[in-house]
C-alpha cells in the first residue's frame, strides 16, 4: 500500500443468501484493496446478514462505492462506508451528575475516544465548568414546565441539524424525552441506566440497593426508544458487592460502571461496530 492509502471500514447488512462474502470481497480486490478486518454474523430470528470489514485501499469514496455498486444493487445492501478513526459528531445531554460527562470529554481529549463534541447541552447549569475545563462549549435551559421541554427538545433538533450530529449521548440526562424526538433520532441516541438485580425505580436507588442487600450492582448502554428504558442493550457490566458496602460506597462503585459502560458503548458505536437487529444489537468487536 502507499501512502496515500485509506483506511476503511465497510458495514452492511442484507437478507442472507450464498454469495455475499465472495462477491464483496471480489469488489474490494477489483478496487486495490486488501482486507485487514472482517467480521460477519448470519441472524437466524431475523434471516438477516452482517458484516463490518476495514480495508486498506489507495481509491477516493467515489471509486470505491463504484466498485461496490454492482454487488449492492444485486443483494440489496444497506451499506456505510467510512474512515477509520474519523471522529464522529456527537451531541451530549446531560444534568447534574458529571461523572460520565467527565469520563466522555476525558477519553475525547487523550485521543482515546473518536468523538468531536460541538456542545454539551443541559438542563440544569452546574456542570458547565467542568465542560469549560475541556474547552468544550456548553448551553443550559430550564426544564421545568411542557414549554421548556418543547423548547429544549426543539434546541436538541436545532443542534443536530447544524452541527450535522451523528449521535446523542445521555450522560445521566435525567429528563424523559418525547416519542416524537425518540423516533426522530432512532438508532443515534445512546442512554446509560443504572441496572440492580433486582431493579431500582425511583430516588436513589443506590439506597434501595443498601436495603436491600444487593449482592450485584452495575449498568446498561442502550439506545434510546420511545418505550423508556427498553432499547436495544449495547454493553452492560456488573460488579460484585457485598454487605460491608456502605450507600455511599455502592454509589461510587456504580457510578464507574456507569462511566466505563456507556465510553464502551459510544467508542464502539463511533467505530461502526454497532448494527441493529430489531430489538437487538450486533457488536463486532
Amino acid at each position: 500500500m502507499t501512502a496515500s492509502t485509506t483506511h476503511w471500514i465497510l458495514t452492511l447488512l442484507c437478507a442472507d443468501r450464498p454469495g455475499i462474502v465472495h462477491a464483496i470481497s471480489g469488489a474490494i480486490v477489483t478496487a486495490g484493496g486488501n482486507i485487514s478486518e472482517s467480521q460477519q454474523f448470519s441472524s437466524l430470528e431475523s434471516g438477516t446478514f452482517f458484516m463490518r470489514l476495514q480495508v486498506e485501499a489507495a481509491v477516493t469514496r467515489a471509486e470505491f462505492a463504484a466498485e461496490l455498486a454492482p454487488v449492492t444493487e444485486r443483494y440489496a445492501l444497506t451499506w456505510q462506508l467510512d474512515v477509520v478513526g474519523r471522529p464522529l459528531r456527537t451531541l451530549v445531554l446531560v444534568s447534574t451528575a458529571a461523572h460520565c460527562l467527565n469520563d466522555l470529554l476525558f477519553r475525547q481529549r487523550a485521543g482515546q475516544l473518536a468523538v468531536a463534541l460541538p456542545l454539551v447541552l443541559s438542563n440544569h447549569p452546574v456542570l458547565g465548568p467542568l465542560a469549560e475545563f475541556y474547552d468544550v462549549p456548553f448551553e443550559s435551559h430550564p426544564v421545568t414546565s411542557p414549554d421548556q421541554k418543547s423548547a429544549f427538545e426543539a434546541r436538541i433538533l436545532q443542534v443536530v441539524a447544524e452541527h450535522d450530529i451523528e449521535l446523542v449521548v445521555l450522560a445521566r440526562y435525567m429528563q424523559i424525552l418525547s416519542p416524537e424526538l425518540c423516533r426522530q433520532l432512532s438508532g443515534r441516541m445512546i442512554n446509560i441506566h443504572h441496572s440492580f438485580l433486582p431493579g431500582f425505580k425511583g430516588a436513589n436507588p443506590y439506597q434501595q440497593a443498601h436495603t436491600r442487600g444487593v449482592k450485584l450492582i452495575g449498568a446498561t448502554a442502550h439506545f434510546v426508544t420511545d418505550d423508556l428504558d427498553e432499547g436495544p442493550i449495547i454493553e452492560q457490566n456488573v460488579v460484585r458487592v457485598d454487605h460491608s458496602r456502605s450507600p455511599g460506597e455502592l454509589r461510587a462503585i456504580g457510578q464507574d460502571e456507569e462511566s466505563r459502560t456507556l465510553t464502551q458503548a459510544v467508542t464502539w458505536f463511533a467505530e461502526n461496530r454497532v448494527l441493529l437487529d430489531n430489538t437487538r444489537t450486533i457488536i463486532f468487536r
